[in-house]
């Protein structure tokens, strides 16, 4: 992982609380506080799950209009890791999200496996697509796990199971590299095409990001999922 994205100036600063409802929210001694995130991406979602934090408010939306800002796609990486690694706990995240309005229109949906954003901005028909991905959404929709000398990913995001399994070294690999994002040209461009193929990674500026969650809680027997 690159350490340009996991350094002290890209923190995040998030509201959160013990509780998943707005009113429980409300009682004393719910509400944990305004909390910077500061340390590696890939230990927030455990230090903000072990403090309590059963609900989680973005404070800036993320932003996919413009990556060519110094730090921005390192910027929007990291809040998206974030994101999903709570949608992993099953986590109530609220937050924004604003896409390219030149990207294709269904690019919402490979981000569809995430908790639904609060607003949605991009192109096509924004206000339906956010009303599609909040009635569509269920925990585990876009997943991987590893076995032993495999790595299975199981994707429902387009409407029905699509289903890989990776044996290969270089794609296990390339799926460690990406988790919290890398540069594109840091990982074997023939192993990235695949996954950019089958809508695994999203682009991010330069950079490339792994978009499937290894699942923190189950919703039901793990054969059936």
């Amino acid at each position: 992982m690159s350490t340009a994205l996991t350094t002290a100036t890209d923190a995040l600063t998030v509201s959160a609380w013990r509780d998943y409802d707005p009113e429980a929210c409300a009682l004393p001694g719910m509400f944990l506080g305004a909390i910077e995130l500061t340390g590696p991406a890939g230990e927030e979602s455990d230090r903000l799950w072990e403090s309590g934090a059963r609900r989680v408010q973005l404070r800036e939306p993320v932003d996919l209009t413009d990556l060519t800002a110094p730090g921005a796609a390192v910027r929007a990486v990291r809040t998206l890791s974030l994101v999903r690694d709570l949608t992993a706990r099953a986590v109530l995240v609220e937050w924004n999200l604003r896409l390219d309005p030149e990207a294709p229109d269904d690019t919402w949906r490979a981000l569809s496996h995430l908790q639904p954003p609060g607003s949605l901005h991009g192109p096509g028909d924004a206000a339906g697509d956010l009303r599609r991905w909040r009635e569509g959404h269920y925990l585990c929709k876009c997943l991987w796990r590893q076995g032993p000398g495999f790595v299975q990913i199981r994707d429902r995001r387009w409407g029905e199971l699509r289903r890989f399994t990776a044996e290969e070294p270089e794609y296990q690999q390339v799926i460690a590299a990406l988790t919290y994002g890398a540069p594109a040209a840091s990982v074997p461009a023939a192993v990235l095409a695949d996954f950019l193929e089958e809508r695994l990674v999203l682009q991010v500026g330069d950079l490339a990001w792994w978009l499937p969650y290894r699942v923190n809680r189950w919703i039901q027997e793990a054969m059936a999922i």
